[in-house]
């Protein structure tokens, strides 16, 4: 099978993945089951309390022409429209193209069908050059190329331009630590096609369990090296997961907010990397 197949494949798979929105599972345990104002505002606002931190990392100014890559429920890019940016998005599924399009039409922006697109991030269908800013939130690394989606990212910036991107964490506590013990005690570890699913579903999975078709991670030093083509490169690391430790048949849980200011610094979930062409 050649590449291009393989691609296509799995572009396939990514489109029929994705239908089911990213944050579909929270939603769901917030009670919001459907695409109202007031539901979307009541997740928008559960999301942004369980990742405090992300509004750090989206302070570009009124006006500035931004692409977001990776739609999800739509929180992040109805917070920049509503902050006047000229906002532009893409996803390769059409379940968030069509969420994304819907929130734009209850903010009342005129050409809302037109600014949302279906498309790969391998192949994005803008000029070079097109845009002051482009953001993605853990989408790049389902590609099955983070290094070519990098390539693409950097490509449709205008010279000076500043990408947003989040990719999941090589070296995390969940990496390192939680996952190869949860493996080890569900007798995974001496088969590499299960522990690899059992990874993937860790970090994102369906209601009917099943995992993302493709999941990349990587380490500080891998974005260096596909971010080097920018002129400046910032990496964070951020998120954690909630910490249960069983001992002597008693449970100590401590909630992950515990860990966002300290440990998750050195040992976080995501690598937050702001880059500037």
């Amino acid at each position: 099978m050649t590449l291009e197949r393989e691609q296509a494949q799995l572009d396939y798979a990514n489109a029929d993945f994705w239908a089911e929105l990213c944050g579909s599972g929270p939603a769901r345990s917030i009670g919001v089951q459907d695409a109202s104002a007031e539901s979307l505002a009541r997740f928008d606002r559960a999301y942004l309390d369980l990742y405090p931190y992300l509004e750090r990392y989206l302070p570009w100014r009124s006006s500035e022409r931004l692409l977001e890559i990776g739609l999800g429920y739509g929180t992040v890019g109805q917070l920049l429209t509503e902050r006047g940016l000229d906002y532009h998005g893409l996803d390769i599924s059409p379940g968030p193209v069509g969420m994304m399009a819907h929130r734009l039409e209850m903010l009342r922006v005129s050409d809302a069908p037109d600014r949302v697109m279906r498309g790969s991030a391998l192949s994005i269908p803008h000029p070079d050059g097109s845009f002051d800013v482009v953001v993605s939130i853990g989408c790049l690394h389902h590609t099955g190329d983070l290094a070519g989606a990098v390539r693409e990212v950097h490509r449709v910036l205008r010279p000076g331009g500043q990408a947003m991107v989040m990719v999941y964490n090589r070296h995390s506590f969940r990496q390192v630590v939680t996952l190869p013990a949860m493996a080890l005690k569900r007798g995974l570890w001496r088969n590499r096609d299960k522990r690899v699913e059992f990874v993937r579903a860790a970090y994102d999975a369906n209601a009917k369990g099943s995992a993302a078709p493709a999941t990349e991670f990587s380490s500080a030093g891998d974005v260096r090296r596909m971010f080097a083509g920018f002129s400046e490169v910032r990496v964070r690391r951020e998120n954690f997961d909630d910490f249960v430790l069983a001992v002597a048949g008693r449970t100590l849980r401590m909630p992950r907010s515990a860990f966002l200011n300290n440990l998750a610094r050195v040992l976080g979930l995501d690598l937050y990397v702001t880059a500037t062409k």
